[in-house]
């Protein structure tokens, strides 16, 4: 049975604690300024950033390429509006699918670009 293993490869997040703290403070500041609405749009750009600082490496621990999320804002905007609105009009219970909807978004707009 052949080794699965010689086509392996790994991920490498380059996602420093620099990076979160200049993240949050300005997903901080814009949820104030919105006055909360940009809560929603929050949870699209946390993995998005994460995932777009990630490497492929194999199994050497050479760099063959990187993830790349390529969601727009639009699609982003309408998610989040909708669901906000099932959010508001189920008092806060939709809030939990909907972060479970944010990761599969996310995923199905991520693609590895090889090197």
């Amino acid at each position: 049975m052949p080794s699965v293993l010689h086509n392996a490869f790994r991920l490498q997040c380059d996602f420093s604690v620099a990076d979160a703290i200049l993240n949050a403070i300005l997903w901080f500041v814009l949820t104030i300024i919105t006055l909360g609405l940009a809560a929603f749009l929050f949870p699209f750009y946390l993995p998005k950033v994460v995932l777009n600082k990630t490497q492929v490496i194999d199994l050497d621990g050479n760099r063959v390429g990187q993830m790349v999320c390529d969601i727009s804002l639009g699609n982003v905007i309408v998610s989040a509006l909708i669901w906000w609105v099932l959010t508001i009009l189920t008092l806060g219970l939709a809030y939990f699918v909907y972060i479970y909807r944010v990761y599969r978004i996310i995923l199905n707009e991520t693609r590895l670009q090889f090197d």
